[in-house]
């Protein structure tokens, strides 16, 4: 199973607050109150996201955290490598010289291209989309789907 951490689980929900009230700052304490979610795991999030240039952190009596960018210009890759760094399946999927085999191995050009399509499905997810709900059942081309 592929699964992304649950740090940047919380960061991609954390995230949709912001979007839902642009502009809002909203302090480590309050986010993690209206998210149910403890305040040190809230608090290392919106961290890393304002590290990976997600958020701006604000000084101050009405300080906090509000977006960097519109919602519509941050896309769900750019919240996973805020929180992971580059977005790869395998070692050879970013950089070359990572993998010790990759010199020798016939499919990582393969896997390049797997992580490239990946990246840029991910990539066409904004942020603003993220805040809608989507339907209970879904059909994408093919059998379908149900939503969690």
């Amino acid at each position: 199973m592929i699964r992304m951490a649950k740090l940047t689980d919380y960061a991609s929900v954390l995230t949709t607050y912001f979007a839902r009230e642009e502009g809002r700052a909203y302090t480590a304490r309050d986010l993690a109150a209206e998210a149910h979610l403890p305040l040190p795991t809230v608090s290392k999030i919106l961290k890393s996201l304002a590290r990976g240039g997600i958020l701006t952190s604000h000084r101050g009596l009405k300080g906090g955290y509000t977006l960097a960018r519109s919602p519509e210009q941050i896309s769900l890759t750019d919240i996973i490598a805020a929180m992971e760094g580059p977005m790869t399946l395998t070692e050879c999927g970013e950089d070359v010289g990572h993998c010790p085999h990759q010199s020798l191995c016939p499919i990582t050009a393969n896997w390049q291209r797997i992580n490239f399509v990946l990246r840029q499905a991910l990539s066409t997810i904004s942020l603003a989309e993220m805040t809608h709900p989507l339907p209970r059942e879904l059909r994408f081309g093919g059998p379908k789907l149900r939503s969690l």
